[in-house]
């Protein structure tokens, strides 16, 4: 693209003419593309895959932000940088997109049946599963598009198989009957982890178990009363006192008339309720294990539509709720109910659809956990897998250590299709890479495929080495696997992460990434999570649209420390754009003064001032200490330093301090003040691009010198050469005497323009020698005429007063404010702050307020004294100043 100048750069930053015109340069251009290159060093993130049926939210922009702003600055270090994009299918979710659009066409999946459906979702994933792509585009998104995946491509798709077979054939993948939480409203099992416990209000029954011989009974208590009809005993704890006489006897169970046998099992908590409890293993976990332990029946009372079966009697065909209702009234009319408590518990709900789950008996696909588990156990535990922060290592383990087999059969049909055939002439199950056309055992070809499809977390798994080309053995798998750093949040640590782990070292025998870098959530203002149910989600499209890519992204990531969450404001976002507002107006103003520099004359370091040579070493300073936090994964404190840097020490200090040179027409010191301005800004645009790459791109590109794009730029390096403690030292006096002379101009009212006289005692020879050396400066900075002296015979009268660095400041009133007038005003606003200030301290004062009023409250009100009793000790000084 051709260079521009400052001259014809637009007075105001618009954002909507800068974005889009970029990233089509860079993509066009292919400098997102990454190819194997054994000469250089690997740099390679996979992004955690969006849904396809996903439009990008605050999550997404704030994980897309920090893994961009990752590999943009890796690619400018020279690495061979890879950041690997993809979507995933998202079986639940995609195939009840599809179900909607069908039910408003008055048709549901069953009148399609199972191949047209799946047409229907693959067209729906061909005219929307690109959204979320095209949104991480505009967000600024510099990943190889070249390489983009899907969960269910071709190749993706063999690894899935490859992986089922060989863990069928390692004994890892089995079938079997088993409690799974059953969704009534999705219709599918999901796994442990996709289980939301919710705490709710509910109820405790306390429901009279009769014994059979008629001498008596056992009360049981139960949240779910419903289920009592699947009973097949109860059980109490082996110790417990109450109950051994009554182990091995017989019960008649309420309503239904079963004899059932009281058991006795350590699972049992004596504390809770009355110490026993029912055993339904049709449709409760540990009932279920329970039911193993001592060979019970199953019996089956709830079906999957959640309405209650054959074997629920006269309550078939309830719903689950309606069933409870009668059953409780039923329970108490015949005298077994003895009461009812209430009883806050956690009650499961689908992830997806928030319906309340129902723990279901039913046969499905399971890998065994606990060989997969040790691995990755230890991998963390070495250290070749780190998390960042550290305190997420425990997490990852616990739930390793108390891992359950992993339940991967879905009841759905968008999805992998399990590659399991059932042979209908000798029963044989026939686990085949490919698809069979015959019996491996009869040699018949009456087979039919099972019908479930694999869990999504299933080929997910698989991501960091399905992407890269395994099963086959790929020139990218050689060159980018392991991968070097996972970005994610910590909400899918169990769901996802854990599962790579252990999918890369059964299959690639190495770790999948070397870190796991975890952030947190994006909160609303209040600290809620943004949700459709709440209303307070924000599109960051629309903040894109209105404030443009780089300042969401500043924003995300200002603040943001590892693992924690960000809460969004729109104020801190308004300060991002200020900030991309204050770089374009510096950078203008460079621009425009550099017309004629010539960029190949580097000044000798003599010709530099000491503002030169401050910002140079400041600027040392901040690109170690950018790089060094970027290493840390503390990207919220490096662009903390680099907004330090820019507004204040370069915008604020440095520019100021150059400009008398610039408005000289000629000479040598402009020269020197244009080389140091176009050579520093270039430097921070260059530290500044991963976090906004626009902006620095569009400034970039107009200064002087070639470069085809500030994405290739080589990133800087602090060179220690150009370090100068003592100008930095000297600086430092500098700008804090200046400082004073504003505050004391603020405080006593100065009016702005006004030059002030201004006498410094400086006793101390060397800083009255650089004060000396200044003092054009100060005279600029602080709009004074400044008198510097090592000693006086008395001080100035009516004059304002401060300390700075040792140095004694006077800035005398007289004939630059009308000292009557604001006397006058400063008195008048000292007796309005004492009057708060006597309210405020009569109300803590009082005992009747402080032991009704909130902590908060009262916390509020000995601030608000705090504050009043400073600015009336600020008021009582200035007057005194003035006499």
């Amino acid at each position: 693209m051709d260079k521009e100048t400052g001259f014809n750069m637009p007075k105001t930053y618009n954002p909507q003419d800068v974005e889009d015109r970029w990233y089509r340069y860079w993509e066009e251009s292919g400098f997102f593309h990454a190819t194997p290159d054994g000469d250089k060093e690997p740099f390679c993130i996979v992004m955690p895959p969006p849904n396809v049926t996903g439009q990008l939210h605050m999550g997404h922009a704030l994980d897309n932000t920090l893994q961009d702003i990752l590999t943009r600055w890796r690619r400018m270090q020279g690495y061979n940088t890879l950041w690997l994009p993809g979507t995933d299918h998202a079986g639940i979710a995609t195939q009840a997109k599809v179900e909607e659009q069908l039910a408003r066409e008055g048709l549901n999946k069953y009148d399609l049946g199972r191949e047209k459906f799946l047409e229907r979702v693959w067209e729906w994933k061909r005219q929307y599963g690109g959204r979320i792509t095209t949104q991480l585009r505009r967000l600024g998104a510099s990943c190889d598009w070249q390489r983009e995946r899907f969960t269910m491509d071709e190749g993706c798709s063999a690894a899935v198989r490859e992986v089922f077979v060989q863990l069928y054939e390692r004994g890892l993948i089995y079938r079997d009957y088993y409690i799974t939480n059953w969704c009534p409203r999705c219709h599918t099992t999901i796994s442990d982890i996709e289980v939301e416990h919710l705490e709710k209000p509910g109820q405790l029954y306390y429901v009279h178990y009769p014994l059979k011989d008629g001498s008596g009974g056992i009360t049981v208590a139960t949240t779910r009363p419903e289920t009592i009809l699947g009973d097949v005993a109860v059980a109490v704890h082996p110790e417990d006192e109450r109950y051994r006489h009554l182990v091995g006897k017989t019960l008649v169970l309420p309503l239904v008339g079963r004899e059932i046998p009281v058991i006795a099992d350590e699972y049992v908590d004596p504390a809770f309720g009355t110490g026993a409890v029912k055993i339904t293993p049709a449709h409760d976990p540990n009932d279920f294990e329970v039911g193993q332990r001592h060979g019970l029946p199953q019996v089956i009372v709830i079906n999957k539509d959640a309405v209650m079966t054959a074997e629920a009697g006269v309550y078939q065909g309830l719903d689950r709720w309606e069933c409870r209702k009668k059953l409780v009234r039923d329970l108490e009319s015949q005298g077994y109910l003895v009461k009812i408590d209430d009883h806050n518990h956690a009650v499961g709900h689908c992830y997806r659809c928030n319906t309340v789950i129902e723990p279901m008996l039913s046969k499905q696909w399971f890998v065994r956990m606990k060989p997969l588990a040790g691995p990755a156990i230890q991998v963390a535990e070495s250290g070749r897998v780190k998390f960042i922060p550290e305190r997420f290592t425990r997490i990852y383990l616990n739930w390793l250590e108390n891992i359950r087999d992993w339940c991967i059969s879905r009841q759905l049909w968008w999805g992998h299709r399990i590659p399991v055939w059932y042979c209908a002439d000798c029963g044989a199950t026939i686990v085949s890479r490919d698809d069979p056309a015959r019996c491996s055992g009869c040699q018949g070809s009456n087979l039919t495929q099972d019908p479930d499809v694999l869990d999504t977390w299933f080929s997910s798994a698989l991501w960091p080495f399905s992407t890269l080309g395994w099963p086959n053995q790929t020139v990218d798998l050689a060159c980018y696997y392991p991968t070097t750093v996972l970005v994610t949040g910590r909400d899918i640590i169990f769901f996802w992460v854990a599962r790579m782990i252990f999918s890369g070292l059964a299959f690639m025998n190495d770790v999948p990434f070397r870190h796991v870098f975890i952030h947190g959530l994006v909160l609303d203002a209040m600290g809620r999570k943004m949700s459709k149910s709440l209303g307070n989600g924000v599109d960051p499209i629309d903040v894109i649209e209105s404030h443009g890519a780089d300042s969401l992204r500043f924003m995300l990531v200002t603040g943001n420390t590892p693992g924690n969450d960000l809460r969004f404001h729109f104020e801190r976002l308004d300060g991002a754009r200020n900030f991309a507002n204050k770089i374009w107006n510096a950078s203008r103003f460079v621009l425009m003064n550099l017309q004629d520099y010539q960029p190949g004359q580097v000044p000798e370091r003599e010709k530099l001032l000491l503002a030169d040579r401050w910002i140079i070493s400041r600027l040392q300073q901040v690109i170690g200490e950018v790089t060094e936090y970027l290493e840390k994964y503390e990207l919220g404190e490096a662009a903390r330093v680099l907004y330090d840097f820019i507004w204040s020490e370069f915008c604020d200090w440095y520019i100021e301090l150059a400009k008398p040179r610039l408005y000289r027409s000629e000479g040598e010191q402009r020269q020197v003040a244009q080389y140091v301005l176009a050579s520093v800004l270039k430097t921070t645009l260059e530290l500044l691009h991963p976090f906004m790459p626009f902006i620095t791109e569009e400034i970039w590109q107009r200064l002087p010198g070639h470069g085809q794009t500030i994405m290739k730029a080589p990133w800087p390096k602090p060179a220690s050469l150009y370090r100068d403690p003592v100008a930095e030292q000297q600086m430092d006096v500098l700008v804090e005497i200046i400082r004073s002379i504003r505050h004391i101009r603020s405080e006593m009212n100065v009016p702005l323009g006004k030059q002030a006289d201004v006498v410094l005692l400086c006793p101390d020879a060397g800083t009255r020698s650089l004060l000396e050396s200044c003092r054009a400066d100060i005279d600029h900075l602080a709009t004074a005429r400044t008198t510097i002296v090592a000693e006086m015979a008395s001080r100035p009268e009516q004059a304002a007063h401060a300390v700075a660095r040792g140095v004694e400041i006077y800035l005398p009133l007289k004939g630059l404010i009308d000292i009557d007038r604001e006397k006058a005003r400063l008195q008048k606003e000292l007796q309005a702050v004492e009057k708060d200030l006597a309210r405020v301290s009569g109300k803590l004062g009082n005992q009747g307020f402080l032991s009704k009023a909130p902590p908060e409250v009262i916390q509020k009100e000995k601030e608000k004294e705090a504050e009043l009793s400073d600015k009336a000790a600020a008021l009582q000084r200035r007057l005194q100043m003035l006499g």
